[in-house]
């Protein structure tokens, strides 16, 4: 809960205007609409911008102290949207009976006392490729580019009195909604928290902003539609950190949305829990070995002199004689070998020691 206050930078109304009464219905821009006009386009004519209100003095700002002011902790980190949403209370609406801006703080407050409007809090936080006017200490944001969530578009955004209000501040839960809802039973510093969130708030196209008004999720959705879970978890996020109900129809618009995502986490600004340390036990010492005396080097004996061939020597003549191969088989002797009494070269012709083969 500590850093929730400190998370709380941003717009506390759509785009900045004065408040009208709660019977007047008008757009998100000055006010939330009690009932949307699905037709119903911007008349920038009629539009405040960040061009009609300069940035609040840091030293002029609002000071909401180091309290937490929502009046519960963010969810835990990874929740799922379907069991956050499970703790919401299902109610009807309260009367809208009192209602109007001022009951959500000053509207352009410096919360965090940053020096610079929340307005261009939320487009610096939002856009990308950004110029600052100079000598604003990159407080008031000139041109940038928006990846619109709401449509998928993009939009390039020029500060200017009949161009900035092509990029408005949402407040995903619009607060005329809130007000109906259970914002009456915050006290002021917490509904001023709760217009200034920065989980509460998101740079849209300003035709869809007028479009939604102050619509909740059974009557409004954003038209891109890969977008929708996330817009849901959102509003699920916000309404359980400020205790807020939804009713029957936009709890069951809820769950038919969330159908396709069951596991999508609600965003928040909590953080994973630390792991514990796993404390090993030290390892039983170890006695060093004794030491072993190293075992004579028996030198390898030498290799035996190859064999070398004896040459073949003819053996002494011996009594018998044989003329011929004919005359050796006609004897029955042979094949007739060298040494073996008959045995002559001459019947040995390929001197193999082996006569008459």
């Amino acid at each position: 809960m500590g850093s929730l206050l400190a998370s709380v930078l941003f717009v506390t109304t759509a785009c900045g205007g004065a408040s009208a009464p709660a019977a007047a219905p008008t757009s998100e821009v000055t006010t939330e609409a009690a009932t949307p006009s699905p037709t119903a386009s911007p008349t920038p004519s009629a539009m405040p911008t960040e061009d009609d209100v300069a940035p609040v003095d840091v030293e002029d700002a609002p000071d909401a102290g180091n309290a937490d002011l929502a009046a519960n902790a963010q969810p835990a980190f990874a929740a799922k949207a379907l069991e956050v949403l499970a703790t919401l209370p299902i109610k009807g609406r309260a009367p809208k009976t009192g209602y109007t801006r001022e009951q959500f703080g000053q509207a352009w407050a410096d919360v965090d006392r940053n020096g610079c409007d929340t307005r261009n809090d939320i487009l610096n936080r939002d856009l990308t490729a950004k110029t600052f006017k100079p000598g604003t200490r990159d407080c008031v944001v000139l041109t940038g580019v928006l990846a619109e969530p709401y449509t998928a578009s993009t939009i390039d955004f020029v500060r200017g009195s009949t161009t900035s209000s092509a990029v408005q501040i949402d407040h995903v839960v619009a607060l005329n909604d809130a007000w109906q809802k259970g914002a009456q039973q915050l006290s002021v510093e917490q509904r001023t928290a709760l217009a200034n969130d920065p989980l509460n708030l998101l740079a849209a196209d300003g035709p869809a902003n007028q479009q939604k008004g102050a619509s909740d999720a059974a009557s409004w959705l954003p038209p891109n539609k890969a977008y929708r879970c996330d817009y849901v978890a959102r509003q699920i996020s916000v309404k359980a950190t400020y205790s807020l109900w939804v009713t029957q129809a936009e709890h069951d618009a809820m769950v038919t949305v969330l159908d396709g995502c069951s596991d999508i986490a609600v965003p928040t600004n909590q953080t994973a829990a630390p792991l514990e340390p796993v404390i090993l036990p030290d390892p039983a010492p170890i006695a060093p070995a004794a030491p072993v005396e190293a075992a004579p080097v028996v030198p390898a004996p030498a290799p035996a002199p190859a064999a070398v061939p004896l040459p073949l020597v003819e053996a002494p003549a011996a009594q018998v004689y044989y003329q011929n191969c004919t005359a050796v088989r006609a004897a029955g002797a042979a094949p007739i070998r060298i040494g073996q009494p008959g045995y002559s070269s001459k019947l040995d012709r390929d001197g193999d020691g082996v006569g008459c083969e």
